[in-house]
């Protein structure tokens, strides 16, 4: 069932139920006022019998009688099938006018209105019967029961089911008809949305909803439908520059490992030109195997955070281990440590993060290692130092290598950016941009001040673990 029809049904039962509920309650007030107006009648009718029996029946003679009951009539409206009776203290009739019907009355009315000494009424079928104790001082008690049809009200209330009965299945069907254009024209908005939604593919991912200039709800619906798009292009668009990047890079050491063996087949060769050219193929395969690894580690760092496990992580401990890995890797590169020992002696976790420890060591490595790359020609060590401030663990590495210029500086986290003044020098341009991932992932930040033939300083900064949630 389409939400249009399950709007228009609904809509429809709301107000089916309401229009029953109402139409049920004028018809039960309606016909409560009638009865206890005619009730009203009856019981002066009943008045009127007790005034004809008393008074009539004083009269010297039946012509006297006769006379006086019909001066009363003038004054009181005959009710259709009226009956009037009265009963003496033995429940015999005594006086009856009006048509009379061969059904007696009930003995047990006659005993309630006598017990009570109250009117009591019977009603069947709109014909209602009234029965009233009265007193005599000659005569004594007796009763005097009038009986009449309610043939107005009958005929009303008829009517008036005909017209509660047209005016509710009316409206229901108007009602119905209306709900189910409206929720039509209320949901058009949602069908565009679903032709455009079908018109975007892979291809065309800058395409936008057109419903999301207004504030109701299907407005905010394209809205963040529109903020998704955004994000799925953004994502595709790093994930084509990625692939296009990284098989360029991955071309070139293959290209040069496949050049290096077809000239080495072309002829034969002496051990010393065999063992070059291994030389020159292993150098390529290492270059291609740290390529692949960086790759394999920006794809790992691009992951779901909630998918990499964290644990808490000393970086001063870290910090010393990718030293020690640094001197492995670059025996000639000359790495001075520096740690805030004050602020270390006052709090042992102080430079304590939660994180992936795989991860960080990635992250120092190759901000050293890029210290150690760009800055052979420097006589001046390199500076690596860990403070803490606040609630926050900073580690700075200064080099006083190449640098580079403003410009070049604003795309070092562009995956395999290089820049002019380190063409020569070997790498491709994924230390950087991996480390700021890294960054992220541990809702850390990177930052890069450089020179041109100045230095640069890369500053790598944590939230210490007491103020990181998990």
């Amino acid at each position: 069932m389409t939400i249009r029809t399950r709007l228009a049904l609904q809509f429809a039962a709301i107000l089916a139920v309401t229009l029953l509920v109402f139409s049920l309650v004028i018809y039960y007030f309606t016909y409560q006022s009638r009865q206890e107006f005619f009730t009203a009648n009856l019981l002066a009718r009943t008045r009127v019998v007790a005034h004809v029996y008393l008074d009539g029946t004083n009269r010297t003679n039946a012509a006297s009688r006769a006379s006086y009951r019909r001066y009363l009539r003038q004054f009181y409206r005959t009710l259709p099938e009226e009956e009037a009776r009265v009963y003496d203290s033995n429940n015999k009739v005594v006086f009856q006018e009006g048509q009379v019907r061969q059904e007696p009355v009930p003995l047990e009315l006659l005993r309630a209105v006598r017990q009570n000494r109250t009117p009591v009424v019977v009603e069947k079928e709109f014909r209602q019967t009234i029965g009233v104790l009265y007193h005599d001082a000659e005569r004594g008690d007796f009763v005097v029961v009038a009986s009449s049809l309610d043939a107005d009200s009958q005929q009303k209330l008829s009517s008036l089911q005909r017209i509660l009965l047209g005016g509710f299945l009316a409206s229901l069907s108007i009602v119905g008809l209306g709900g189910w254009f409206f929720a039509r024209q209320a949901l058009r908005p949602m069908q565009r949305i679903v032709q455009e939604v079908d018109a975007i593919t892979a291809s065309d991912l800058h395409r936008r909803l057109s419903q999301a200039d207004g504030q109701d709800e299907v407005s905010h619906l394209a809205q963040r439908f529109n903020s998704l798009l955004d994000r799925l292009e953004t994502a595709f668009a790093g994930q084509r520059t990625f692939v296009r990047d990284a098989s360029h890079e991955l071309r070139t050491p293959l290209a040069a490992l496949m050049g290096e063996l077809e000239v080495a087949l072309l002829q034969k060769r002496t051990p010393d030109e065999y063992r070059r050219t291994l030389r020159s193929t292993l150098d390529a395969a290492r270059l291609l195997s740290n390529l692949t690894n960086g790759l394999l580690q920006i794809a790992r760092a691009s992951d779901d955070p909630s998918q990499i496990t964290l644990g808490l992580v000393r970086l001063d401990e870290l910090l010393l281990q990718a030293h020690e890995e640094m001197q492995r890797r670059q025996p000639t590169c000359r790495i001075d440590l520096a740690f805030n020992e004050n602020a270390k002696a006052e709090h042992d976790a102080l430079f304590e993060v939660r994180g992936n420890e795989a991860l960080l060591l990635a992250a120092i490595l190759n901000v050293l290692e890029n210290a150690c790359k760009f800055s052979r020609d420097s006589k001046k060590p390199i500076m690596a130092t860990l403070s803490s401030t606040g609630n926050r663990v900073t580690l700075e590495v200064l080099d006083y290598g190449l640098g580079m210029n403003e410009a070049d500086r604003q795309q070092v986290f562009v995956p395999f950016f290089r820049a002019e003044t380190v063409r020569d020098v070997p790498g491709h341009g994924i230390g950087l941009p991996l480390t700021a991932k890294i960054m992220s992932l541990h809702c850390g930040s990177v930052q890069v001040e450089s020179q041109l033939n100045i230095g640069t300083l890369v500053r790598l900064t944590w939230p210490i673990s007491s103020v990181v949630k998990v």
